[in-house]
Protein backbone atom coordinates (compact mmCIF):
# COMPACT_ATOMS: atom_id res chain seq x y z
CA UNK A 1 0.00 0.00 0.00
CA UNK A 2 2.83 2.39 0.90
CA UNK A 3 4.51 1.51 -2.41
CA UNK A 4 1.33 2.47 -4.35
CA UNK A 5 1.05 5.79 -2.48
CA UNK A 6 4.70 6.60 -3.26
CA UNK A 7 4.17 5.92 -6.99
CA UNK A 8 1.07 8.15 -7.06
CA UNK A 9 2.94 10.94 -5.29
CA UNK A 10 5.91 10.79 -7.66
CA UNK A 11 3.78 10.68 -10.82
CA UNK A 12 1.64 13.62 -9.70
CA UNK A 13 4.77 15.68 -8.90
CA UNK A 14 6.36 15.01 -12.31
CA UNK A 15 6.04 18.07 -14.59
CA UNK A 16 3.80 17.58 -17.60
CA UNK A 17 5.38 18.14 -21.00
CA UNK A 18 3.67 20.23 -23.64
CA UNK A 19 2.16 22.63 -21.11
CA UNK A 20 0.54 25.64 -22.83
CA UNK A 21 1.80 28.11 -20.20
CA UNK A 22 5.56 28.67 -20.01
CA UNK A 23 7.12 29.17 -16.57
CA UNK A 24 6.76 32.74 -15.29
CA UNK A 25 10.51 33.40 -15.31
CA UNK A 26 10.69 32.54 -19.02
CA UNK A 27 8.09 35.20 -19.86
CA UNK A 28 9.96 38.13 -18.26
CA UNK A 29 12.44 40.08 -20.34
CA UNK A 30 15.88 40.65 -18.93
CA UNK A 31 16.18 43.89 -16.98
CA UNK A 32 19.21 45.98 -17.91
CA UNK A 33 20.70 49.04 -16.23
CA UNK A 34 21.38 52.09 -18.40
CA UNK A 35 23.31 55.27 -17.71
CA UNK A 36 23.15 58.75 -19.19
CA UNK A 37 25.16 61.93 -18.84
CA UNK A 38 26.76 64.24 -18.60
CA UNK A 39 24.47 66.13 -20.96
CA UNK A 40 22.96 69.60 -21.34
CA UNK A 41 19.25 70.07 -20.66
CA UNK A 42 17.57 73.21 -22.01
CA UNK A 43 15.36 75.33 -19.75
CA UNK A 44 12.95 78.07 -20.81
CA UNK A 45 11.21 80.64 -18.61
CA UNK A 46 8.36 82.93 -19.63
CA UNK A 47 7.22 86.47 -18.87
CA UNK A 48 3.54 86.87 -17.94
CA UNK A 49 3.18 89.73 -20.42
CA UNK A 50 4.58 89.77 -23.94
CA UNK A 51 6.72 87.18 -25.63
CA UNK A 52 9.89 87.34 -23.54
CA UNK A 53 11.08 83.75 -23.00
CA UNK A 54 14.71 83.48 -21.92
CA UNK A 55 16.33 80.07 -22.19
CA UNK A 56 19.61 78.44 -21.27
CA UNK A 57 21.06 75.16 -20.09
CA UNK A 58 21.74 73.16 -16.97
CA UNK A 59 23.94 70.05 -16.89
CA UNK A 60 22.59 66.60 -16.16
CA UNK A 61 25.53 65.28 -14.15
CA UNK A 62 24.49 61.62 -14.34
CA UNK A 63 21.52 59.33 -14.51
CA UNK A 64 20.77 55.61 -14.16
CA UNK A 65 17.61 53.58 -14.68
CA UNK A 66 16.36 50.06 -15.36
CA UNK A 67 14.85 49.04 -18.68
CA UNK A 68 13.21 45.70 -19.46
CA UNK A 69 12.67 46.26 -23.17
CA UNK A 70 9.33 47.99 -22.63
CA UNK A 71 9.43 50.15 -19.50
CA UNK A 72 11.90 52.52 -17.86
CA UNK A 73 11.78 52.47 -14.06
CA UNK A 74 13.77 52.92 -10.88
CA UNK A 75 15.81 55.85 -12.18
CA UNK A 76 17.84 58.57 -10.53
CA UNK A 77 18.98 61.68 -12.40
CA UNK A 78 21.22 64.34 -10.81
CA UNK A 79 21.44 67.89 -12.12
CA UNK A 80 24.33 70.22 -11.30
CA UNK A 81 22.47 73.45 -10.60
CA UNK A 82 25.73 75.42 -10.38
CA UNK A 83 26.00 74.98 -14.17
CA UNK A 84 22.77 76.89 -14.84
CA UNK A 85 23.63 79.17 -17.77
CA UNK A 86 22.00 81.88 -19.87
CA UNK A 87 23.56 84.14 -22.50
CA UNK A 88 23.00 87.23 -20.30
CA UNK A 89 25.50 86.81 -17.45
CA UNK A 90 23.50 89.04 -15.08
CA UNK A 91 20.33 86.98 -15.58
CA UNK A 92 22.26 83.72 -15.12
CA UNK A 93 23.71 85.00 -11.84
CA UNK A 94 20.23 86.08 -10.64
CA UNK A 95 18.79 82.65 -11.47
CA UNK A 96 21.58 80.95 -9.50
CA UNK A 97 20.92 83.29 -6.55
CA UNK A 98 18.49 83.21 -3.60
CA UNK A 99 15.53 84.65 -5.57
CA UNK A 100 15.44 81.55 -7.76
CA UNK A 101 17.45 78.33 -7.43
CA UNK A 102 19.82 79.24 -4.54
CA UNK A 103 22.56 77.02 -5.98
CA UNK A 104 25.09 77.85 -3.25
CA UNK A 105 22.77 76.16 -0.74
CA UNK A 106 21.15 73.62 -3.12
CA UNK A 107 23.80 72.70 -5.74
CA UNK A 108 22.04 69.51 -6.86
CA UNK A 109 18.52 68.78 -8.08
CA UNK A 110 17.40 65.14 -8.27
CA UNK A 111 14.66 63.44 -10.27
CA UNK A 112 13.71 59.99 -8.96
CA UNK A 113 11.88 58.11 -11.72
CA UNK A 114 9.39 55.54 -10.51
CA UNK A 115 8.33 54.38 -13.96
CA UNK A 116 7.23 55.39 -17.43
CA UNK A 117 3.61 54.40 -18.07
CA UNK A 118 1.82 55.03 -21.40
CA UNK A 119 4.53 57.50 -22.46
CA UNK A 120 4.42 59.48 -19.21
CA UNK A 121 7.33 59.63 -16.75
CA UNK A 122 6.16 59.43 -13.14
CA UNK A 123 8.42 60.31 -10.24
CA UNK A 124 9.56 62.90 -7.74
CA UNK A 125 11.71 65.97 -8.26
CA UNK A 126 13.75 67.51 -5.46
CA UNK A 127 14.59 71.10 -6.34
CA UNK A 128 15.81 73.70 -3.89
CA UNK A 129 15.37 71.19 -1.05
CA UNK A 130 11.66 70.62 -1.79
CA UNK A 131 10.39 67.29 -3.15
CA UNK A 132 7.22 67.15 -5.25
CA UNK A 133 5.59 64.54 -7.50
CA UNK A 134 5.95 65.26 -11.22
CA UNK A 135 4.67 63.75 -14.46
CA UNK A 136 5.69 64.60 -18.00
CA UNK A 137 5.61 63.05 -21.49
CA UNK A 138 8.65 60.98 -22.42
CA UNK A 139 9.57 59.16 -25.64
CA UNK A 140 11.91 56.15 -25.62
CA UNK A 141 13.41 54.81 -28.86
CA UNK A 142 15.61 51.70 -28.75
CA UNK A 143 18.50 51.99 -31.21
CA UNK A 144 19.94 49.07 -33.23
CA UNK A 145 23.26 49.43 -31.35
CA UNK A 146 21.52 48.79 -27.99
CA UNK A 147 21.48 52.42 -26.86
CA UNK A 148 18.23 54.24 -26.01
CA UNK A 149 17.20 57.66 -27.32
CA UNK A 150 15.14 59.47 -24.67
CA UNK A 151 13.43 62.79 -25.31
CA UNK A 152 10.70 64.95 -23.85
CA UNK A 153 9.56 68.17 -22.22
CA UNK A 154 8.76 68.69 -18.56
CA UNK A 155 6.69 71.74 -17.62
CA UNK A 156 7.16 72.53 -13.95
CA UNK A 157 5.59 75.05 -11.57
CA UNK A 158 8.47 76.83 -9.81
CA UNK A 159 6.22 77.99 -6.96
CA UNK A 160 5.74 74.34 -5.93
CA UNK A 161 9.45 74.38 -5.05
CA UNK A 162 9.40 77.63 -3.06
CA UNK A 163 10.45 79.97 -5.90
CA UNK A 164 8.05 82.91 -5.66
CA UNK A 165 10.09 85.76 -7.15
CA UNK A 166 7.83 88.04 -9.25
CA UNK A 167 5.01 85.48 -9.30
CA UNK A 168 1.59 87.08 -9.70
CA UNK A 169 0.25 84.22 -7.56
CA UNK A 170 2.08 85.78 -4.59
CA UNK A 171 2.55 89.46 -5.49
CA UNK A 172 0.15 92.04 -6.93
CA UNK A 173 0.67 94.86 -9.43
CA UNK A 174 3.83 93.44 -10.99
CA UNK A 175 2.85 94.52 -14.50
CA UNK A 176 5.56 93.68 -17.04
CA UNK A 177 7.82 92.36 -14.24
CA UNK A 178 5.58 89.34 -13.62
CA UNK A 179 7.13 85.96 -14.44
CA UNK A 180 5.03 82.89 -15.20
CA UNK A 181 5.09 80.15 -12.60
CA UNK A 182 5.74 77.48 -15.21
CA UNK A 183 9.11 76.85 -16.78
CA UNK A 184 10.06 74.11 -19.23
CA UNK A 185 12.91 71.61 -19.36
CA UNK A 186 13.62 70.05 -22.77
CA UNK A 187 15.89 67.04 -23.06
CA UNK A 188 17.24 64.85 -25.83
CA UNK A 189 19.48 62.16 -24.35
CA UNK A 190 21.25 58.95 -25.27
CA UNK A 191 21.48 56.18 -22.69
CA UNK A 192 24.05 53.39 -22.79
CA UNK A 193 23.69 49.94 -21.22
CA UNK A 194 26.08 49.07 -18.41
Amino acid sequence: MKFLALILLLTSATPQTGSATPPRAAVRAAVATYRVGPAAVTWTGYAEVGGYAPSGTVQLRRGRFSYDGRTLRNGRFEFDMTTLEQEQAQLAEHLRGEDFFAVAKYPTAVFELREVRAGVAIGQLTLRGVTRPVRFPLAVEPRPDGRLHISGNATLDRTQFGIHYNSSSFFQNLGSYAIRNEFRLTFDLTAVGE
